[in-house]
């Protein structure tokens, strides 16, 4: 058998691999152990939450299944932390476990281009480095020019309860016994994770009298930016909030070292983010009780996932521990919780296309990866089957910037940083979070989607239509003055904020925070001028309101950079291989410290021709000035200097090499201490910082010390 594409698992990283790779026009074979639990959430009955909910609107954006296939199937929907800010909100669903099953099952059955195999891979066809195909485990052969692995928990996976060891995958499935093994033959390393999920309880055995409910959001609320047919409010199913209390506690205590995880019996790492109960107690003494949630997992049946609760303690006494909790104390366990621990592999031997470095054509997405989680397995997934397509097409892959997405600060975390414990996408982990909200992943991503082949011509049109009337609307915003008159401040202390003193635009007024703009729109004036706009208003309202507005000049500013600045960092950390780390008191540079390593060839230029290359590689349109500081021999590199200065008033150093006109500096502050470092601390700062980056054989020296810095240089070679 031949195929282009392989996706070898059918979880959600696999799902959405599966379908990118067919809907670009790929022949895609899909290969999963049990057919009929493809696309199976077997753990949380939940779809998104902080930075997981931004990554599955991403992935609508660009062109993917989950958000589509979550609003077919929730059960409730919720926006959360809504009193804090935009940065940190997301929506999250609780999604009917039987329904998203079989609503992305039908999607992959309906697919052009995919066909679905029901059969375990446990090894690779390799030839000179490159991928061939796969062997099944009856020995059959299928050739394939790229394979995507997105094997979940099912590599040597092992369940775990008490003492009690078995050589099983979730549900108590067949695991792959052999294919990481092979992986581990072929040069990768494998690591040792865990993971685990808690019991589940029958509704009727429940005395909800005692439980908190804890209801979905009014607002009518969809992942997809495609979907206008919102699960209204009176349909939703409600959850339950419920404590641990100290009696739960003593009996975690007392039985402690019959846990899996304490008795000794894992080999795995298990997650930091999203510990077992008996690890919380343990961990958060301090802390009379711990928050659970009960969650129904399905309209066709009556579990209650009890989230919080994960557990390897042994049946009877998990028994016990429910039984000790309010509402729960004649609870019925249908299934007992457990642990589960398998194989992953060192993602610092990936590449952030997610083909793998040591096999050309080999792409691995998910868990596999050392990740936690359907949202950032189906994240990956999509980017890894939109790369393998881009692959097998010729043409250069799809990298997210950290800047531009979630997508983009998951995956260069795995491939820099790499992982010690299953990875959790949390919002501290972005750096630009301000820029990367739930409300505009569509105006950050889906260009990408349509330039890829993933969103259709006519949806196409109507988020270009979207984007037209936001930026109408800004422009009478921004054009429109209103002024400190009686009527005027009388409306606005009674809409509770500050009267007017001078003249003001009504883009200005609405950056205030207590406004939104349904405030601003009961101003006469603004509802004349917007009167022509007066159908697209409602569907804006969100983006007008937090969006586009509220955060410009944050957007613009945070870190000290606007988003051009900062996707130009990222070229400059993606494509430089050899790097200086150069500290400024805990602010960095990066320096090319070889000429004839880097390659710098070509013809000899003069110094506007220079001049017109640095201001080209920082972008023109966010330049205010620029400043020639002279020729020099920049680490025995022939370059000119400049200094630029951007609209943000950023400065940032750049330095173009004589030979060939090649950008081998590039200055800029991040993470500044606010008073000196010493020498030492400098120089621990640059290893630690070069070895994140995956740069060893690292040696300091002191550079030189001048207006109250110290300044270290630290190389490191990969």
């Amino acid at each position: 058998m031949n195929y282009e594409i392989i996706v070898v698992g059918g979880g959600h990283a696999g799902c959405e691999a599966a379908l990118a790779c067919a809907r670009k026009n790929h022949k895609t074979l899909l290969i999963s152990g049990n057919l009929d639990n493809i696309a199976d959430m077997p753990c949380n009955p939940s779809i998104g939450g902080p930075a997981k909910g931004i990554v599955v609107r991403e992935i609508d954006a660009l062109g993917g299944e989950m958000a589509k296939n979550t609003d077919k199937s929730s059960l409730q929907m919720k926006i959360l932390n809504t009193k804090k800010g935009k940065a940190v909100q997301a929506l999250r669903a609780q999604a009917d476990k039987i329904l998203y099953k079989k609503e992305m099952q039908k999607t992959l059955k309906n697919q052009e281009n995919l066909d679905l195999m029901g059969a375990f891979v446990e090894n690779l066809i390799v030839k000179d480095g490159k991928i061939g195909g796969v062997i099944l485990a009856d020995g059959t052969e299928i050739n394939a020019k790229a394979v995507i692995l997105t094997t979940g928990t099912y590599l040597r996976s092992s369940i775990l309860i008490g003492s009690k060891k078995k050589s099983e995958g979730p549900h108590g499935e067949k695991e792959s016994k052999f294919l990481s093994t092979k992986l581990k033959e072929l040069g990768f390393t494998i690591k040792r994770l865990k993971t685990g999920t808690p019991p589940r309880i029958e509704r009727s055995s429940i005395d909800f009298d005692k439980v908190a409910i804890e209801e979905g959001s009014k607002e009518n609320l969809t992942f997809s930016y495609d979907n206008n047919d919102a699960l209204a409010y009176h349909y939703q199913i409600p959850c339950h909030l419920v404590y641990t209390n100290s009696k739960t506690h003593e009996i975690i205590k007392e039985h402690l070292k019959e846990s899996s995880m304490y008795g000794g019996y894992v080999e795995g790492v298990g997650p930091r983010y999203c510990p077992s109960i008996e690890d919380k107690v343990v961990r958060f003494s301090d802390k009379e009780r711990h928050q659970l949630f009960l969650e129904p997992e399905s309209l066709s049946y009556d579990d209650i996932y009890l989230q919080g609760f994960s557990t390897s303690m042994p049946e009877y006494v998990q028994e016990e521990m429910v039984h000790s909790l309010k509402g729960l104390e004649n609870a019925k366990i249908l299934r007992y919780a457990y642990a589960i621990e398998y194989d992953a592999i060192d993602s610092k031997q990936i590449k952030r296309s997610l083909e793998t470095k040591l096999i050309e054509g080999l792409y691995t997405a998910g868990q596999i990866n050392g990740t936690s989680g359907y949202e950032e397995a189906a994240g990956q997934g999509l980017i890894a089957g939109i790369n393998a397509s881009l692959k097998i097409e010729g043409k250069d892959p799809l990298i997210l910037n950290r800047s531009e997405s979630y997508i983009g600060v998951l995956i260069d975390d795995l491939v820099t940083k790499g992982v010690k414990d299953p990875y959790r996408l949390l919002t501290s982990r972005a750096e630009y979070r301000l820029l990367l909200r739930n409300d505009n992943a569509d105006l950050r991503l889906r260009d990408y989607g349509y330039q890829i082949g993933l969103i259709d011509e006519d949806t196409y049109k109507k988020f270009n239509e979207k984007k037209n009337n936001i930026e109408k609307i800004i422009s009478i915003l921004k054009s429109e003055k209103i002024t400190p008159t009686k009527e005027t401040n009388t409306l606005l202390e009674k809409l509770g904020t500050a009267p007017l003193k001078d003249g003001i635009t009504l883009y200005d007024l609405l950056k205030r925070p207590e406004l939104s703009f349904n405030d601003i729109e009961k101003i006469k004036e603004l509802y004349n001028y917007c009167n022509d706009l007066s159908n697209t208003l409602n569907e804006m309202a969100d983006e007008l309101n937090n969006g586009t507005i509220k955060w410009s000049d944050l957007m613009k500013n945070q870190e000290g950079a606007d988003i051009s600045e900062v996707s130009t960092f990222d070229v400059v950390e993606e494509n430089f291989h050899e790097f200086t780390g150069l500290i400024y008191d805990g602010a960095f540079s990066e320096h090319i410290t070889s000429a004839e390593k880097k390659g710098l060839t070509g013809d000899d230029i003069d110094e506007e021709a220079a001049k017109k290359i640095a201001e080209e590689f920082i972008g023109k349109d966010i330049i205010k000035n620029t400043k020639n500081n002279g020729y020099v021999e920049n680490g025995n590199i022939p370059v000119y200097r400049f200094e630029i200065t951007t609209n943000s008033d950023k400065t940032i150093g750049i330095s173009v090499s004589k030979k060939g006109g090649h950008v081998v500096f590039l200055n800029y502050n991040r993470e500044v201490s606010e008073e000196n470092i010493s020498e030492q601390e400098a120089v621990q700062k640059g290893k630690e910082y070069l070895a994140n980056k995956g740069f060893g054989n690292m040696q300091e020296t002191y550079y030189l010390k001048e207006n109250g810095f110290t300044n270290v240089r630290v190389f490191g070679k990969k």
